[in-house]
């Protein structure tokens, strides 16, 4: 990781709005357990089909326990426009000071086509009912998130 958070350490506590203005923190989901989900940008290939993918899941993984929660640092605009698009059913956090991003550690120098930048690296964050990083998936499978997160949450 980025920053070095690892398996075992206490998830960073966040806060930030979602696409409908309201203020979502870590904190809200205590005692149940989190697929905390960083993402570069909203409308765009990979970004969507992992969106998609959770939310074609997400009853299964609701029923499994699990809260969805995505978050890249396109502004609350955005994140409405893709939820609204896409019909998603979870919450996408507006991180566009990069805090949450640099408190997680995701954000940082990419390549892609020859050019290099700073951006948000697509990880999730499997986190524990008791705020444990319980697993860390630094190269998620856009279009197949969800049986990544149940076998690794569930081995």
């Amino acid at each position: 990781m980025l920053n070095g958070l690892k398996v075992g350490d206490k998830a960073p506590i966040f806060e930030g709005l979602d696409q409908n203005g309201k203020k979502i923190s870590l904190k809200d989901y205590k005692g149940k357990k989190v697929v905390l989900y960083f993402y570069p940008k909203d409308n765009t290939p990979g970004c969507t089909a992992e969106a998609c993918n959770l939310r074609d899941n997400n009853t299964l993984l609701a029923e499994k326990g699990y809260q969805v929660v995505g978050v890249s640092i396109d502004s609350v605009e955005s994140h409405k426009k893709f939820e609204t698009k896409f019909e998603l059913p979870f919450p996408l956090i507006a991180d566009i000071d990069k805090k949450i991003v640099e408190q997680y550690g995701v954000w940082g120098e990419k390549k892609f086509m020859g050019r290099t930048f700073d951006g948000t690296h697509r990880t999730t964050f499997l986190i524990d009912e008791k705020g444990i990083i319980a697993h860390i998936i630094d190269k998620p499978k856009t279009k197949d998130h969800y049986n990544q997160i149940i076998e690794t949450w569930e081995k």
